[in-house]
């Protein structure tokens, strides 16, 4: 039927990657960006208690392990259910999921040595940075939250990919005159690079958060096309 002049298309234009036809991926909008900030939380406070602690032996890596683990894994799962929809909020929510088995892990082998504190440290973040990348390459072009989760994912993951490599047996000893300074370890190493992990994510979510409250045009409803 040709337009007559004056007369609107009921039609709406289309998005790259975005289709009317796909299942909502999020709501992100005016409320996402708590969920980030509230992310930050956790992550500072690990980061500050590792950083101020002269232990930095396996039992506090556990510790920090459990604490980071439950309360990152719970505000994860509790976003992917109230904001999130379709695959890409699936992904998160089973992301938050291994966050709170790792918790769980950590509370229930807090007497394991380095080596299973290790492995579980690199599974449980390998894991959780895996599902968080590829929520955020789904959502690539269609939410401006997705290069967030691109960056965390891929932070989780080399930071996971870091400390596997780091020996179990490793020992070197530190001379400072005048001082009486601890040998450097692999519980020392590994516990250091997961405050200095906690610390770089902290102060991105930060940034990030108030990126998404302050922007001029936050997302409302967003419909993404499946991956194939």
């Amino acid at each position: 039927m040709p337009r007559t002049p004056g007369s609107h298309s009921s039609r709406t234009p289309k998005l790259a990657g975005v289709t009317s036809s796909s299942a909502p991926l999020a709501l992100v909008g005016d409320r996402y960006w708590v969920y980030l900030i509230a992310r930050a939380v956790p992550a500072a406070l690990v980061a500050a208690f590792i950083t101020f602690s002269a232990d930095h032996s396996v039992r506090v890596g556990w510790t920090a392990l459990a604490v980071l683990g439950a309360a990152t894994g719970l505000i994860v799962v509790t976003a992917s259910v109230r904001m999130l929809r379709g695959a890409t909020g699936t992904l998160l929510a089973i992301q938050g999921a291994a966050l709170l088995v790792g918790a769980v892990i950590a509370l229930v082998a807090s007497a394991s040595g380095v080596g299973v504190f290790t492995a579980v440290l690199g599974a449980v973040f390998g894991l959780s940075g895996a599902l968080e990348l590829v929520a955020g390459i789904r959502a690539r072009g269609a939410l401006s939250v997705a290069r967030d989760w691109i960056f965390l994912g891929g932070l989780s993951m080399v930071f996971a990919l870091a400390i596997v490599f780091i020996p179990v047996d490793y020992s070197e000893v530190i001379t400072v005159p005048g001082k009486d300074v601890p040998n450097l370890t692999a519980s020392v190493v590994v516990v250091g690079t997961l405050g200095a992990h906690a610390a770089i994510a902290a102060v991105y979510l930060v940034i990030a958060g108030l990126s998404l409250k302050w922007a001029k045009h936050p997302e409302a409803v967003t419909t993404v096309e499946s991956a194939p």
